[in-house]
């Protein structure tokens, strides 16, 4: 799977791909090529992880959700991968699982998910005893033998209410509003992922001590044949040291780089489209999303399908009226809106600045005043003719 085929996966199936080479590996069951495919997969996810900030460092374990609890073994599973990949710089190899190894514990740390023995042992400062050790080992063996018990009891107790249910829809067909108890338990899902987390820390602090050790011994060599006069080995030492430098300045600008993105995600509906693979990390968005709905799926689809969906339907309702549409959407409406308005009163200025409206010469006006003066002057002829009081004879004293 090439680097352009891994960003059209999402974030999901990648893990899950990761996961089951992990899984074989384990086993010893893939080659160099498929450790190496499974060592770029798990970097993919950790850069998408980082992108989408599934992770806060002011949250606890109760914070994250379960659909979310998988992604904390990344680091983890990273680390196994990398420290079973042959390479020439064995003791580069080494560096890069412990770190990751290191990562994954510190994580877990600030979660509160590690176990109080393994933080009160290494904040002793006592004598470390050939009986500590033992102590601890022995501790930590039980527990690890007590997450695997867990996890294979939760495996066989799925296994068995699978079964019953296949035989229970054979018998008899699932009546309305039982089908709700045939889903997986949510808190069961959650609690398989904390004791796989648990079990997966016991494994790394061992897995961290034998690198330790075998780092000394190696480092040990390197000396001795150094001390020899081995001008080769020297010059190795010397490529070693500077390449551990670009290392340190390569993994520097990357982390500059997602502690400072240029364009985050700052849409909480476009970050859950990106993580169930609806969409890309890459591609720009709009801001085009429907609000938020309350109520179970088949509500929300339209679908009543329950009773227990019909009740969830008149309880679980919001207390305020559900918007229509997003800010950004509301915001081009009033944009249109406006440029109408001022398209309108830019073409009534048109209208008022025409030709017709600032000529002086209007021919309707001229003809009513030539006809008025006309009316006038015949008005003041007849006055002329007929003065005042002329017609009545009889009004008068001689009549």
């Amino acid at each position: 799977m090439g680097e352009w085929e891994m960003d059209d996966v999402p974030l999901p199936a990648l893990f899950e791909q990761a996961r089951n080479i992990h899984s074989m590996a384990s086993e010893s069951l893939v080659d160099q090529e498929a450790l190496r495919k499974g060592c770029r997969m798990l970097q993919k996810c950790d850069e998408m992880i980082g992108k989408l900030g599934l992770f806060s460092a002011n949250e606890t374990k109760e914070d994250i959700s379960t659909t979310n609890l998988k992604y904390l073994l990344v680091p983890y599973f990273l680390a196994e991968l990398t420290e079973k990949v042959t390479q020439d710089d064995r003791i580069q190899v080494l560096k890069i699982s412990q770190n990751r190894l290191k990562e994954f514990i510190s994580f877990c740390e600030a979660l509160e998910l590690v176990p109080e023995e393994e933080l009160d042992s290494q904040v002793q400062h006592g004598p470390d005893n050939f009986a500590s050790r033992r102590a601890k080992k022995i501790a930590r063996f039980r527990r690890q033998k007590a997450a695997e018990s867990k996890l294979q009891e939760i495996k066989e107790r799925k296994e068995r209410r699978g079964r019953s249910t296949r035989a229970a829809a054979l018998s008899a067909p699932i009546e309305a509003g039982e089908e709700d108890s045939l889903d997986d338990d949510g808190e069961e899902e959650r609690e398989a992922w904390l004791t796989t987390i648990s079990l997966a820390l016991c494994k790394a602090f061992d897995l961290l001590e034998m690198l330790k050790k075998e780092e000394e011994m190696l480092s040990a060599v390197k000396e001795q044949q150094l001390q020899e006069g081995d001008e080769e080995i020297v010059r190795v030492v010397l490529d070693e040291r500077t390449k551990k430098a670009e290392t340190w300045h390569r993994n520097a600008v990357i982390q500059a780089q997602f502690s400072k993105p240029a364009q985050p995600i700052t849409c909480a509906t476009f970050a859950q489209d990106v993580i169930e693979g609806r969409a890309k990390a890459s591609q720009a968005h709009e801001h085009k999303h429907r609000p938020l709905l309350f109520g179970p799926a088949s509500l929300v689809g339209g679908k009543l399908t329950s009773e227990r969906e019909r009740m969830a339907a008149q309880v679980f309702q919001p207390g305020h009226r559900l918007p229509t549409m997003s800010i950004e959407e509301a915001g081009l409406c009033e944009m249109e809106m406006m440029n109408r308005w001022q398209e309108r009163n830019a073409k009534f200025f048109e209208e008022a600045n025409s030709s017709w409206h600032k000529d002086p010469r209007q021919p309707a006006a001229d003809d009513d005043d030539e006809a008025a003066e006309e009316k006038a002057s015949a008005w003041d002829d007849w006055k002329d003719d007929h003065p005042r009081g002329a017609g009545n004879k009889k009004l008068t004293p001689c009549g």
